[in-house]
Formats: C-alpha cells, structure tokens, sequence
C-alpha cells in the first residue's frame, strides 16, 4: 500500500522522537520513500544522523543549509504523498491549528496539498486539557487526519492518554485510512497465474512458456485498487511485491483446481490468467522413464476445466474474467469461449501480434464483454496492460452494482 509513496516525515520536539526512527524504518521497509524534516527542538530527542541514514536522504531542519543553498519548502511540499507529522507536539499542533508558522516543518505542512497525518504525544494532563483538545479538533476540521494517541506509560511516569501510537500502529493506520478511499476496498478477489506442470515421472513433465507476470500484475493492481488479493500460481520465478496479498502456490492443474473451488465463493471478483494445462499424462511413473530405442508413447487424458467449473458456479454478484490465447478466428473463439463458460468478460491475446503472448514482458489485449463489446489496447509492458484490464474491471463492477 506504501511501495513507492512519497512521504515526508516531520518530527517535533518530544521525547516520543525516539518512536519516529522505528516509524521511518517501517515506512522504507514498506518500500515507501522518505525524506525527514525536523524542529530544531526534536534534535535535542534524537541526531539528525538516525534519520538521515535509515532514509538515504539529508535530514532538513533550517530553511537553509551551511553552504547558502534553500530548502524550498514548496517543491518539499508538492513532491510528497503524504506527510506524517509524527510525534506531534503541543507546541507544534498549536502552531499549525492557529496558522503560526516558524519553522521548515510548519512552511511544508502549510504548503502541502496532499493529506497530513497527525500523532499527538504529550503527557496525560497537556492531552486532556480544554485548549490541547480544541487545537486537535480544529486540526481536524482543517482536514488534517488525527491518529489517535493511545494509553500507556508516559515521560512524567504516569499513565494514560498522551503516548504517541506506536509506530506500527501508525503504519497500519494510514494504510488503512488510503485502502477506504480505494475503489474496490471491501471487495475479495481471486487471481491465477503461470503454467501448471503435469508430470510425466519425478523428473519430467508437460507444461507452457507462461512466466506468470500477467497474473502477477493483475493480483499487484488489483491491491493497489484496495481489494483483499488471492494468487494461486503455478510454477514460476518471479514472487509478489505486496506482502498483503495472500499466496498459494501450486504445480498441477488439479492443485489449482483444489484452490480454486475452494477460494472461489468469497471472492467478488475473479480473474483466471493461468495456463492450466489442458491434459496430463494418464499414468504417472514412480520412476524415471529410461531411454529406449523406440518410440515413448504418451496417453493424455483431459484435466478438468476450472473456468467452466467456476462459471457454472458464479452468483449474480460474482464477476469472472477468463483470458483466451488464440492463433486464428481470435475474436469468433474467444466470444465462444465467453458464452461457453459463463463469463463476465474475456481478455483475448492473439500469437500474430508481435510482442504479445507468454514468457515477455509485453503484451497487447482486447477485451470483450457479454455484449460482444470490444475494446482494444496497444501493445504495453504488462504491468500496464493490468492497470487497464483492472481499470476495466473496477468499472464493470460499478455498473453491475447499480
């Protein structure tokens, strides 16, 4: 949800500083990048030298730097996501709540367009009392989001309310407070990808070139848009950038199968871009099959169809993309194909487009709809091609929830 965020991480003068270099740290580690403005106050807490080497980037306290040159708090402003102003101390909320500005840090949150976080740290008798609450709550109306502080132990050695959220809970949070804003937040979805491989004996076995980077960038995209993500994948070497999405990995085509049925009636949304294999040998040897000087003769028998099986399955609620690779009469097979198996709608790559097809990193789609509707892309890297087969399916399910 944070991968590639741009973030600025303002810390004030509190003892609770200490908690925003475990904050940075789980904001790089999410894959977000940060740069760290601080009050001159919060480096008497903690050195600037934490912050700037977890961040990879100079920590910023005075408007300008010991050589003359000016840290534009504008450009520092409209280059960020989102700021965190974490800790957040009386004396900088008061500040930003009545519009006095002073510092680097109060320049940027001014200037910033993009939404403010705000975690309160103080000690218990400062957070409850009547002007702190009113500043908090002006905050608020001025659209800054307040992280709520917690109960615990505090500087004073007292405890209550005050203590900065932990860092953590900081970071679940904002992802949170960013996937309800998302399209299909509340929404499950189910994606396959990559081949399937039948085995012949334990060390040969029929499989496809799928490399499974579709499927992987349809599950990517699809959590980017807020949806809670199940990949059942097939053999591959190529693994998931969003540590939320579930993963399961398999080998045959009757393990998905397995898979699928059971992931399948939670998920909102379907998307099956595997390669399952369409048959698997009839007999599988215990041992390596030795080389003869004849012939080695195979019986394939058919596995089963888990798009059809799934089609046949759907509520009305359920929406099921299934893709179609074909090599001539694309759109007439894969129509058929859509009908056949009760689908919502169908992704079609045709082998005569050049760039197009398994094992690349490109790919170039059309989509039909249960109206024979096509809409056709131009040839795109493939985690392009998922923004716009998700962008697709985002508005067919606005359309069938109307």
């Amino acid at each position: 949800m944070l991968a590639g965020k741009k973030i600025v991480l303002g810390v004030s003068g509190s003892i609770a500083a200490y908690k925003a270099v475990f904050l940075l740290r789980l904001l790089v580690k999410a894959g977000a990048q940060v740069k760290v403005i601080m009050t001159k106050p919060a480096t008497d807490f903690v050195a600037p030298l934490s912050f700037s080497t977890l961040s990879h980037n100079p920590v910023l306290v005075e408007f300008s730097t010991p050589d003359g040159s000016w840290n534009n708090h504008v450009e520092l402003a409209n280059w960020a996501d989102l700021i965190i102003l974490a800790p957040a101390s009386a004396n900088t909320i008061g500040k930003l709540a009545l519009g006095l500005c002073d510092n680097l840090l109060l320049a940027t949150l001014f200037s910033a367009s993009c939404p403010v976080y705000v975690a309160p740290a103080m000690d218990r008798e400062m957070y409850i009392s009547d002007s702190i609450k009113k500043n908090i709550e002006r905050l608020a109306k001025q659209g800054r989001i307040i992280i709520p502080s917690e109960e615990g132990e505090l500087a004073s050695g007292l405890h209550g309310e005050g203590r900065m959220a932990e860092p953590e809970h900081i970071v679940q949070f904002i992802e949170e407070t960013i996937s309800k804003g998302l399209p299909l937040y509340g929404k499950k979805a189910l994606v396959t990808a990559g081949p399937t491989y039948e085995a012949i004996d334990p060390v040969r076995f029929i499989g496809n070139y799928s490399s499974g980077k579709m499927g992987f960038a349809i599950a990517e995209e699809l959590a980017d848009k807020g949806a809670s993500v199940t990949l059942v994948h097939g053999p591959v070497s190529i693994s998931t950038k969003n540590s939320a999405i579930k993963v399961i990995g398999v080998t045959s085509a009757e393990e998905m199968h397995k898979e699928c049925i059971k992931a399948f009636p939670q998920a909102d949304i379907t998307v099956m871009s595997a390669a399952v294999a369409d048959y698997r040998p009839s007999i599988r040897s215990g041992e390596k099959i030795k080389k003869t000087e004849g012939t080695l003769k195979l019986e394939l028998v058919p596995n089963t169809d888990i798009l059809s099986e799934l089609g046949k399955k759907k509520a009305a609620k359920q929406l099921l993309v299934g893709f179609a690779l074909e090599t001539n009469d694309e759109i007439k097979n894969a129509s058929a194909k859509l009908k056949r198996k009760n689908l919502d709608a169908i992704v079609l790559n045709s082998m005569r487009n050049k760039g197009a097809g398994p094992g690349g990193d490109t790919n170039k789609i059309t989509i039909i709809d249960r109206q024979n509707k096509t809409t056709t892309f131009e040839l795109k890297a493939k985690n392009a091609v998922a923004t716009d087969i998700v962008s697709y399916i985002v508005e067919l399910k606005m359309k069938n929830e109307k």
